[in-house]
């Protein structure tokens, strides 16, 4: 995988997790959070397509790397629900 297909996988993992976040509820850290959610909410979501037998959804192959956009969306907002329910927070700083 050459720089500019780990930039454009970034990039790609950023925006899904950044829509996760926003249809669970909690748009709390940046870009770096963004990234790491999406890349999680892409494992997460493949997994339980897989196991459930659906099919892939919207792939974005980068060089050689599958990226499933809708499994990553789901497992985004997924991951950042759960992770909300252990915390108990929800939402931005300051929000009511």
């Amino acid at each position: 995988m050459t720089l500019l297909q780990l930039l454009v996988m970034l990039i790609i993992a950023a925006v899904c997790g950044a829509i996760g976040q926003s249809i669970a509820g909690m748009t709390r850290g940046g870009c770096l959070t963004s990234i790491a959610v999406g890349f999680i909410g892409a494992l997460l979501g493949t997994w339980i397509a897989q196991n459930l037998g659906l099919p892939e959804i919207l792939v974005i192959t980068v060089g050689d790397q599958p990226f499933p956009i809708v499994w990553a969306i789901l497992g985004s907002a997924l991951f950042v629900a759960l992770i909300a329910l252990m915390t108990g927070r929800r939402g931005p700083p300051g929000a009511k």
